[in-house]
């Protein structure tokens, strides 16, 4: 434990989270020293004033504080670190045993401190916490913030299992060895932190306390309704997840699933087709365009490793591009092969074992990947839109849309593509959004992604997200150290996804899809469903997204085209199959070459798997 020493025997340390409070934090210090000095000895206790970057007097008022009473300390921070990292800081420099806190309004009635305090320093509870919500004492609150906060309280009882009635209430005490057990594990560090202490708590099996309080609100709140409210309802999401979803998901469960998936999908499919009429759809492809799209797909595997190459070559790495395109076979092998995207950490494996790359790099350059694959789809929905409009070959799209086109589907079907290209579109307009905001934070010395998110909330599940994109635009910035740099990598991006989009081009034209629409058309239905099929495979629910891809594909062609269902089916199987055969005696041959083992490969990288999945072109 990492903190300040003190020679008098301190028992119970009491925290102030202090935000702006130059009006009341002089008399609730006063108030709370009072309060401790009527049950316990003067100097048993020590008051924390934990300030969190406030922009008022309130940091000179507790300097001011702690120089009259060596009982107060006061704990600075120059920029805000949300409540619970305020509580975090302070806690773990505090000398008690018996750790308290409470809001600085002293909404709660401080005749109840006493027994806060010795339910844990004396009754044995690891937590004790007020409640505003007991069934004999219930709070006189109004309406506007009572049912939001019962509403609140009753979501976390369902969801994250817990039997106490009140999460919120900003009276609260622990015993030390239970806030070091339960710290590491809570990842809030704003209003949530609260709430999540006393779930975990429960979880770990610890003994919680709760009480009734008598409780009257105090000046104005400083939770944002909207804001708030919403940010602590992702937060209950994100905890379900992580206590009861993800500790149950395994190689082989994520395997079950995805089986489970591809069987459903296959069985509503013959709801509407004759999966005979798809294979015989599919038996009577040329051939020879087959080959031609298998042979244009695998041009596009030595652009990727020029492309790993270059984006290496500005890591300060130099590799050859034969090596590195084996490193990506072999990596897209592992993912066709194994479930949740395992494949994806192969490559950082396969760098680092025969080239000595250091994992971080490894991942560095995935990260860098994801970011011209973004970039590239951008660029390319643009050109695709722009294109249409010139020519004036919307029609096919519009009709499409508004399921006045052609192509043998019930209306439920039709329906269900609408909404699909409906969705799509308004992912592409966002995407091609973000973008702009990324590239704009990227020239930048400003940081706009964190103040633009700053604005819609201030829940640590924000601060996440803009670290991801920040993230993003380091790793864009960096890559696009050199203007050359960008244009090279930027062309090898557009020309495997060219590529990528060509190869499903031509095995529509093999299946005869050609002659229901435009060449424009037919380029720009290619493009969109090939994107979104490869957006719905970052989804780790089967090995390669097989089904997945299949889906989206089917779902985009009968949307936005007047080809048959039976004919679009037929193409997106035909479609992945090609491409996934071309990366499977890639992948073979190069795991031959470079004496590599799929599954010792995946075994080696996966305590070392990158958490933000890729966006591959495949």
């Amino acid at each position: 434990m990492h903190r300040e020493t003190m020679d008098r025997p301190v028992e119970v340390s009491v925290v102030l989270p202090a935000y702006n409070e130059e009006h009341t934090i002089e008399e609730t210090v006063r108030t709370t020293l009072e309060t401790l000095a009527a049950f316990l000895p003067h100097d048993a206790v020590e008051v924390i004033v934990a300030e969190d970057g406030c922009d008022d007097r309130t940091p000179e008022i507790a300097d001011q504080l702690a120089a009259e009473d060596s009982r107060v300390r006061h704990f600075h921070s120059d920029e805000r670190l949300g409540r619970g990292g305020a509580l975090e800081r302070a806690f773990e420099a505090a000398n008690g045993e018996t750790l308290v806190y409470f809001d600085t309004d002293l909404a709660t009635d401080m005749r109840h401190l006493e027994e806060l305090v010795e339910r844990v320093r004396t009754d044995g509870y690891d937590v004790a916490t007020g409640s505003r919500w007991m069934p004999d004492n219930v709070a006189d609150r109004p309406v506007k913030r009572g049912v939001p906060s019962q509403a609140y309280n009753g979501l976390v009882r369902l969801f994250l299992r817990s039997e106490l009635r009140d999460h919120q209430c900003g009276f609260k005490a622990m015993s030390r060895e239970a806030f070091y057990l339960l710290k590491d594990d809570i990842k809030d560090n704003h209003w949530f932190w609260d709430t999540e202490l006393l779930v975990r708590a429960q979880r770990s099996g610890l003994r919680v306390a709760e009480f009734s309080v008598d409780w009257e609100p105090k000046g104005d709140t400083k939770v944002d309704l909207v804001r708030d409210i919403f940010g602590m309802g992702s937060q209950i999401g994100r905890t379900w997840w992580e206590l009861s979803v993800r500790p149950r998901i395994d190689r082989r469960v994520t395997m079950a699933a995805g089986i489970a998936l591809t069987l459903v999908a296959l069985a509503l499919m013959t709801v509407y087709l004759d999966p005979q009429e798809v294979l015989d759809v599919m038996g009577a492809a040329d051939p020879a365009l087959v080959l031609l799209a298998a042979v244009v797909y695998l041009v596009s595997w030595p652009i990727r490793g020029l492309r790993y190459r270059d984006i290496l070559a500005e890591l300060g790495f130099r590799e050859k591009t034969g090596f590195l395109t084996g490193a990506i076979f072999i990596s897209q092998t592992g993912n066709l092969v194994f479930p949740a995207r395992a494949g994806d950490a192969v490559r950082a494996y396969v760098v680092k074992a025969r080239r000595g790359i250091p994992y971080p790099s490894g991942f560095a350059s995935l990260a860098a990947e994801r970011v011209f694959d973004l970039l590239t789809i951008t660029v390319l929905a643009g050109t695709v839109l722009l294109g249409l409009v010139a020519t004036g070959n919307t029609s096919a799209l519009v009709e499409g849309l508004l399921g006045t086109g052609g192509g043998e589907v019930g209306a439920g079907n039709r329906q269900a593509g609408r909404t699909a290209a409906v969705v799509a579109a308004s992912v592409g307009l966002a995407a091609i959004l973000a973008v702009v905001g990324i590239v704009a934070s990227a020239r930048s010395d400003r940081n706009l992604v964190r103040r633009t998110l700053g604005r819609f909330s201030s829940d640590s599940y924000a601060d996440y997200v803009a670290g991801i994109i920040e993230q993003f635009v380091v790793d864009l910035q960096r890559t696009a150290g050199r203007r050359d740099a960008f244009a090279r990598v930027g062309v090898s991006s557009l020309a495997i996804w060219v590529l990528d989009v060509v190869t499903a081009i031509l095995v529509l034209v093999a299946l005869g899809a050609n002659a229901e629409m435009s060449v424009v058309t037919l380029v720009a239905v290619s493009f969109f469903a090939v994107s979104v099929g490869n957006l719905a495979k970052v989804l780790p629910l089967s090995p390669g997204g097989i089904g997945l891809y299949e889906g989206a594909f089917t779902i985009l062609v009968v949307a936005l085209s007047p080809v048959s269902a039976t004919v679009a089916v037929g193409a997106a199987i035909l479609d992945h199959a090609v491409k996934n055969v071309v990366t499977i005696l890639g992948g073979v041959a190069s795991m031959l070459a470079l004496n590599v083992s799929l599954t010792k490969a995946v075994e080696e990288s996966a305590n070392a798997r990158e958490q933000t999945e890729p966006i591959e072109s495949d």
